[in-house]
């Protein structure tokens, strides 16, 4: 028996360069925003706050990478996910601490494993959906 697993997360260095892309696009559009990127595991591994972001933004942009990399999911996807779930889920599961059902937060996965999840709050759900992608796009991925 097997005691122990090797779990891919994402290096120090990619989590710098997503979180920097993400902040760079977000200054050329024109948001102030926080951009947090999380580990394998949903501890914070690189956190942007531009000047004038919004400070509740800080902990939203966080969980909203925690939330994208707990479940795989893109966090503007929540709604639509929810509808096949039973009403105890639906109404249960955005009660939980740190989930975020709404846009800003994406997944990283390569080769098909999730390494990290990036988060984006401060704009509105579609600039900060954009501006995680950029994120991605740096990396050479695109959102899962």
């Amino acid at each position: 028996m097997r005691l122990s697993v090797t779990q891919a997360s994402i290096s120090w260095e990619a989590a710098v360069t997503a979180v920097r892309a993400a902040v760079a696009h977000a200054q050329t559009i024109g948001v102030q925003v926080n951009v947090a990127v999380t580990d394998s595991n949903g501890l914070l591994a690189a956190f942007l706050r531009m000047p004038g972001a919004p400070l509740h933004s800080v902990d939203i942009a966080i969980d909203k990478a925690y939330t994208a990399v707990s479940f795989g999911l893109p966090t503007d996807q929540w709604g639509q996910a929810l509808q096949s779930h039973s009403a105890a889920v639906r109404e249960g599961i955005v009660l939980r601490p740190r989930f975020v059902a709404f846009g800003g937060g994406l997944p990283i996965v390569e080769a098909g494993q999730r390494i990290a999840g990036i988060g984006v709050s401060g704009g509105s759900e579609e600039q900060d959906q954009e501006i995680a992608q950029a994120g991605l796009a740096a990396l050479g991925l695109t959102p899962a």
